[in-house]
């Protein structure tokens, strides 16, 4: 039954590329056309394509010609020709699919076709590689192709300035890693300005070693970490002032409505206490928040109530079950104010400033397609989560290989002794032999009894990606030995020595099976390329990692029972296909667990989806007015109803709260009055208060011009969406932690995070509304407004010439002149005159 399930699910696979040779014939039929053109010819064509695309051509119509002018670019400029079955391979490329092809079936040189094709439209593609080492290589030995043919090549590194990284995706083909590729998406999300950004919209991506990116890192986000601009001391200094208030007269609170507001008073007793001049001013942004979280914890937060001291941390009680909500935070620095007030460690806020996975970095693209020698064990996983088919490419030459069956000893001391014999014989006799191991541990055990027999060898840990290639193309000369790590050399060939190819090729010689199939097959191809001859065999103990889980007592036993010695192996295929079968549930068991990974990520997508949206339309609109107009009427209106619950009569609404709430937020000290609001419904106040608004926010653009307003509201809008976000991003991490432990109270884990995950987004969506909405209406304006980043990120690089940073020089002055204190200063600092020169 399998073998007949597997030969249909081959014969899908024959059955799909059969269909594709009419396309191949096609572009050979057009290659004696093409063999007549000069170079300029050539590379007039490309013109020529770019300008058909722009004219309603579809790219599948131009892709036999345009094929037939790489084959013979590449002839031309390589001194290389595409083989039919690498033709078929860029036919699946261009198609958003996956290539398997197997190792030395030329796949870097297969993937100028679907780039080529892909590039006339003008949108960039990105030709993504493993490290950094491939992708030079590969950007300097192809990019002499797309030279040739009048495309522009980039190469994108880790270390660049930001000009040389735009320059490289600005090209018509770029080539790049995925960590970088990651990286600087989430980078280009931090930016203040629109033009400090680097990629352009993503549209077509060839993954080279597809199963690696993936699948293998698929469960590793990348993250730019780093602390914000926020010390644990301004939490103690916030809480120390907070306990010096009294009620009513420094604040007020309203204990059915859990809001706490500083009265005038306050704010007067909080600008002497901290030596400021005005604390709505946009410098003390944050010493403003920190003032308001150390109210709310005193005066909202009720110990034992709304949360414990639990072995010296502040634990959360669920409200509904009454239950401690372990690894649970609360947001926006609420957590560090409480800690501040039990006198607790002040643990600092949000080192996540930014996070994606691969796998939905990549679902971004237009397009996407990948090639490997090994993705066939993965097609559901390539399917399901990135709608990409597996196609398996014939070989130009037939495999002549010999896999040998496994060999499995009773112990690993047996194994080790077994593989170390046959490495001496085979050295002897001059045949290569590639050892795959697949932990450190193992190779350096290896190369340690290679020393003893002093048997020259190379051992690769996959920790110099250069010196990796060096030794992995040399693997194939005579009386070669190389240990490597199962995954070291991916991406490069290694070809046979003089007089190799008579001694058998290369002999490739495994330690143990790997959880994956797909690593055993990418090692066993490591030999055999293009039709060499080549061997394999992997050697097995019963005391293996993958052995132990899957059940090996039996064979012990077994083994026992016959009188086996350790070094006395099994030789059966019935023994592979039980390892065979234990790496399948092994596989089953991750693909699971990435699956799960990418539902939970999928929850911070949809958000981060929004936020970066909402940055970039601040970023790019003329006029944020009426996007600030709908915050402060968001504001007013929740406000209102926090105020006027519809289950409570009118007699019963604390308008007072609402006069109080409205005039220390959005207006100024007694300009909304009670008697106003007597008689109206909620709809009525919110359109009064808006209307209020609205003429202080007209009187406001009067006093401070309209363009100083429209930098104010995007520096405003900037400022406080980066920082709630980076402090939302901390706490989804920390109930993403927490949240499997819902688990025991028969709840679905993951429901209850998208749950909880899109009530804290909501709240975090209105607290960005309502501080944007104080500061609009309330902060000072002064005239050197200055964008910066919230934080300071590990993997931020400054550019070269980014003078964002740079010191004014003042200029000097008469101090006998006449200024007002609250005038600028005339050296040019941007400060008011008593702060700078006028400070006695």
């Amino acid at each position: 039954m399998l073998g007949l399930l597997r030969k249909v699910i081959g014969d899908t696979d024959a059955r799909h590329l059969k269909k594709l040779t009419k396309t191949i014939d096609e572009i050979e039929a057009q290659g004696e056309e093409i063999k007549k053109l000069s170079d300029d010819g050539l590379r007039q064509k490309t013109e020529e394509f770019k300008q058909r695309y722009q004219d309603g051509e579809k790219l599948e119509d131009l892709l036999p010609e345009a094929f037939a002018v790489v084959r013979e670019g590449a002839t031309r400029s390589l001194g290389m020709t595409h083989y039919r079955v690498q033709l078929l391979g860029g036919v699946v490329l261009h198609r958003g699919d996956i290539s398997e092809m197997k190792t030395g079936e030329g796949k870097t040189l297969v993937a100028t076709l679907a780039v080529y094709l892909n590039a006339l439209t003008g949108k960039g593609v990105h030709v993504v590689t493993v490290n950094e080492y491939l992708a030079k290589r590969d950007a300097e030995e192809m990019g002499k192709l797309y030279t040739f043919l009048g495309l522009t090549v980039g190469l994108n590194l880790s270390g660049m300035s930001k000009e040389s990284k735009r320059e490289a995706y600005l090209a018509d083909v770029t080539y790049c890693t995925n960590n970088e590729l990651g990286f600087d998406y989430l980078r280009d999300n931090m930016v203040t300005y629109k033009d400090q950004m680097v990629q352009r919209p993503l549209h077509y991506a060839i993954v080279d070693e597809v199963d690696s990116i993936l699948i293998d890192e698929a469960r590793t986000p990348l993250i730019i970490s780093g602390s914000a601009q926020r010390t644990t001391d301004l939490y103690s200094a916030a809480n120390s002032f907070v306990r010096m208030l009294n009620d009513e007269e420094d604040y007020t609170y309203d204990e059915k409505a859990k809001n706490v507001q500083l009265t005038d008073d306050g704010v007067s007793k909080a600008e002497r206490t901290f030596n400021i001049d005005n604390l709505f001013d946009s410098e003390h942004v944050q010493l403003n928040h920190n003032i308001n979280q150390a109210l709310k914890a005193h005066k909202v937060m009720i110990r034992d109530e709304d949360y414990v001291v639990d072995d010296g941390e502040v634990a959360i009680v669920d409200q509904f079950t009454g239950r401690l909500m372990k690894g649970r935070r609360y947001s926006d620095g609420l957590h560090q104010a409480i800690e501040a007030k039990e006198g607790l460690e002040i643990k600092r806020e949000s080192m996540t400033l930014a996070s994606i996975t691969f796998q939905n970095y990549f679902r971004m693209y237009e397009k996407l397609a990948g090639m490997t020698g090994t993705a066939k064990t993965e097609e559901e996983e390539f399917r399901n989560i990135y709608n990409m088919n597996v196609y398996s490419v014939p070989t130009n030459e037939p495999i002549v290989r010999d896999d040998k069956a496994d060999l499995v000893y009773k112990t690993m001391d047996g194994k080790y002794k077994a593989i170390v014999e046959e490495i001496e014989e085979l050295y002897k006799k001059g045949q290569p032999v590639l050892v795959g191991t697949v932990s450190v541990d193992t190779s350096e055990l290896i190369a340690t009894k290679l020393k003893r027999k002093k048997i020259p060898h190379n051992v690769l840990n996959a920790k110099n990606h250069e010196r990796e290639a060096e030794i992995i193309e040399n693997a194939g000369q005579p009386k070669a030995v190389t240990i490597a790590t199962n995954m070291a050399g991916r991406g490069t060939d290694i070809k046979l020595g003089q007089g190799v190819q008579d001694l058998g090729g290369l002999f490739v010689l495994g330690t143990e099976r790997h959880e994956s199939r797909r690593i055993d097959n990418q090692l066993r191809g490591r030999s055999g390329r293009q039709g060499d001859p080549g061997r394999s065999r992997f050697y097995l103990s019963l005391e293996d990692t993958l052995m132990r889980r899957f059940g090996s007592e039996n064979m012990s036993k077994m083994m026992e029972r016959m009188g086996m010695e350790e070094d006395q192996p099994i030789e059966s295929k019935l023994v592979s296909r039980a390892v065979e079968q234990a790496q399948k549930r092994v596989e089953g068991n991750n693909f699971d667990a990435r699956k799960q990974l990418l539902q939970y990520d999928d929850v911070m997508r949809e958000q981060r989806d929004v936020i970066y949206e909402q940055r970039m339309e601040v970023l790019e609109s003329e006029n944020l007015r009426p996007v600030v107009e709908k915050m402060l009427e968001s504001t007013v209106e929740r406000n209102v109803a926090l105020y006027t619950p519809a289950e409570d009569v009118p007699e019963d609404w604390n308008l007072q709260g609402i006069v109080d709430y409205v005039n220390a937020t959005v207006l100024n000290e007694q300009e909304l009055t009670l008697s106003e609001l007597n008689g109206l419904e909620p709809e009525e106040m919110t359109e009064l208060i808006t209307e209020k608004v609205e003429a202080e926010y007209n009187q406001r653009e009067e006093n401070f011009t309209s363009e100083t307003m429209r930098e104010f509201e995007r520096v405003i809008l900037l400022r406080t969406v980066d920082t709630k976000w980076t402090s939302h991003i901390d706490q989804m991490d920390q109930l993403r932690q927490g949240i499997h432990l819902r688990a025991y109270g028969q709840n679905d884990p993951l429901r209850e995070y998208k749950f909880e995950g899109f009530e804290m987004f909501e709240e975090m969506i209105a607290s960005i509304e309502e501080e944007v909405s104080r500061y609009i209406m309330k902060a000072q304006i002064q005239s050197n407004l200055e964008r910066k980043q919230v934080a300071e990120g590990k993997a931020v690089h400054r550019s070269a010439n980014d003078t964002s940073q740079e010191k004014k020089v003042k200029t000097p002055f008469r101090k006998g002149e006449t200024i007002g204190r609250n005038d600028p200063c005339p050296c040019g600092s941007g400060k008011k005159y008593k702060q700078c020169h006028g400070v006695e």
